[in-house]
């Protein structure tokens, strides 16, 4: 029986990178622990570029998080299918039949 080989980073783009060993496999900045989603979740709150770089105190750059987003349009133009909002059924209870006496 051979043992699985230890996995590997991967590079998702020049900035991005996932690995096994950091932050659970999510993808982060190339040589840091800042996962992408926290970072696009500020952009998609309106923060400035700047200002989300002064927030990790410059380990991530303007053209980094260009890249995010550009790999996160790609993402969601691939996989739209999965995020199409279905029509749910609402039951409502009925109160009970009253029993003649």
């Amino acid at each position: 029986m051979t043992m699985p080989k230890d996995p590997k980073a991967q590079l998702m783009g020049r900035y991005i990178v996932t690995d096994p060993k950091i932050c659970h496999g999510k993808p982060t900045f190339r040589d840091t622990r800042v996962l992408v989603s926290d970072v696009l979740e500020q952009v998609a709150s309106g923060m400035a570029w700047e200002t989300i770089i002064e927030e990790w105190h410059g380990s991530i750059t303007k053209a980094a998080i260009r890249e995010a987003v550009q790999l996160a349009s790609q993402a969601l133009l691939t996989h739209a299918d999965e995020f199409i909002l279905r029509p749910t059924i609402v039951v409502h209870a009925r109160p009970p039949t009253p029993v003649p006496n």
